[in-house]
């Protein structure tokens, strides 16, 4: 009797296997609209379409309409987008603070070398951070992906006067963007507590990242893997155009 009740009739078993999978999505919707939307009324509206969705297809299945398997499979396909796009917003949100730290991490660099290391690092990084806040700003308001800056188009124009394509000038792009958080990580700020009447000497600096708190570092980490990635991927694109 014990087996008999804890088998369910496969009909049975497949509803519920849809059911659950439909709660679980609008569950992960309310999850994300909290976390993105900020307007009450849109994310309202939000919520009650993605339910509306789930349910629909809960219905499909239980009057016959759609299998379970395609259920599931609409269900997890849905599940899938909502999690990229919300990556995708994260990613932008990543980029548009990274680079204003980078415009912040400039100005130091100019300021606190007086002004010797501004044309080569200072001025750069904020030349860099404000082209990465115009790029992922524009790209939130505009929901797009593929904005691209005056300064990366810098850098492609300077690819193309060497031979080579807009490809090679985002990789230079970025892998540049990289050296200059490395640089602005580890070069030497002054201690928070130090003090000195004429100059000051080694031991009163500090790497930058020690200074750093750990939500900066989070974040800065964060985009420097983004960077990598768009990196990456801009080296593999290439390597199948030149095959």
């Amino acid at each position: 009797m014990g087996q008999l009740k804890n088998r369910c009739e496969s009909s049975s078993c497949d509803y519920w296997a849809v059911s659950k999978a439909a709660g679980n999505l609008t569950n992960q919707a309310c999850t994300l609209a909290s976390r993105h939307i900020k307007d009450g009324t849109l994310r309202l509206q939000f919520n009650r379409e993605v339910s509306y969705y789930a349910r629909g297809i809960v219905n499909d299945v239980a009057q016959g309409r759609k299998s379970a398997d395609l259920g599931l499979k609409e269900i997890k396909s849905e599940q899938s987008s909502l999690l990229s796009q919300a990556s995708e917003i994260a990613q932008k949100g990543v980029g548009v603070i990274a680079g204003a730290l980078q415009v912040a991490t400039g100005a130091g660099v100019c300021y606190g070398s007086a002004g010797t290391l501004c044309l080569f690092f200072g001025a750069p990084m904020m030349a860099h951070g404000a082209n990465n806040i115009y790029e992922n700003g524009r790209n939130i308001l505009e929901n797009r992906t593929d904005t691209e800056g005056p300064v990366r188009k810098g850098y492609q124009a300077m690819a193309k006067s060497f031979k080579y394509t807009e490809r090679e000038g985002n990789i230079a792009y970025g892998s540049i963007d990289m050296g200059m958080s490395i640089y602005g990580a580890g070069r030497l700020v002054l201690k928070a507590d130090s003090w000195r009447l004429f100059r000051y000497v080694r031991t009163d600096y500090v790497r930058a990242y020690k200074n750093s708190s750990a939500p900066v570092l989070v974040l800065e980490r964060s985009a420097d893997a983004i960077t990598t990635s768009g990196i990456y991927k801009e080296w593999k694109d290439k390597n199948k155009g030149d095959q």
